[in-house]
């Protein structure tokens, strides 16, 4: 796809636009784009969407994080890098106001990941996630994400 990175600066750039819904819309298209990027310029530019997973705009921040899985199905390469940031962001989360619904995301985007490509360290790390959260609640609720495997 010629024309991905004919747009790939402009959405790189477009990851800190004033417009919050400009943001999600560049985080969103890039981490679909990663499977028509044979240059690699994902793994240059990762780092910049998953910023947008802190954005100051919960909604901006969930609509990302529900889109990063995504690079995972590329490649093994690509999916260890996605499984290193989504735990990094599962940890780091823990003082977001919303830590619960990013938390969620990130166990429902790798249950989404290991639908796509069953790759056993997916689910190990998801679980290994989820046993990291202190509140019995809230680890049921992540677990339901796995319950039907």
């Amino acid at each position: 796809m010629d024309w991905a990175y004919e747009a790939w600066d402009d959405l790189v750039k477009d990851l800190s636009h004033p417009h919050n819904h400009v943001r999600t819309i560049a985080a969103q298209v890039l981490s679909n784009l990663a499977k028509s990027d044979p240059q690699g310029r994902i793994f240059k530019d990762y780092d910049k969407i998953v910023a947008v997973t802190q954005d100051p705009k919960f909604v901006t921040a969930r609509h990302t994080l529900q889109a990063k899985w995504k690079v995972g199905a590329v490649s093994q390469k690509h999916q260890k890098m996605v499984l290193a940031r989504l735990s990094t962001r599962f940890a780091d989360c823990v003082n977001d106001r919303n830590t619960t619904l990013s938390r969620y995301d990130i166990i429902d985007g790798l249950r989404k990941l290991y639908d796509l490509t069953p790759d056993e360290q997916i689910k190990s790390t998801a679980l290994a996630l989820i046993e990291t959260e202190p509140d019995t609640k809230y680890r049921k609720k992540y677990s339901a994400c796995w319950r039907r495997i």
